[in-house]
């Protein structure tokens, strides 16, 4: 899987558990994610947010010791960037 696969299907990702209640994510690297995601798109996606939060911290309530350091999710390369992050979820999210 390239680089830009694993993004794509990343992003496939967060934008279904925006859009759904009573998601959780599935490992550490999904509930940093998610965090994050949360975090950039809450301005303009307030309830979506609110979601992938809710998915994150449902993995982190189980797992404590996981949760990251926004810039360590990026050292990690789980995101390139933040601004990255936010314009292709917000696209995803706008349903184009």
């Amino acid at each position: 899987m390239t680089a830009r696969d694993a993004e794509s299907a990343l992003l496939a990702r967060c934008s279904a558990v925006a859009r759904e209640v009573a998601q959780s994510a599935q490992d550490q690297r999904e509930a940093n994610v998610f965090r994050l995601a949360a975090m950039v798109v809450q301005s303009r996606f307030p309830s979506e947010s609110m979601r992938l939060m809710r998915a994150s911290q449902r993995y982190f309530d189980l797992h404590p010791d996981e949760r990251l350091a926004p810039a360590d999710v990026v050292r990690k390369g789980w995101v390139p960037s933040l601004p990255r992050l936010r314009d292709m979820l917000s696209h995803r999210l706008h349903g184009h």
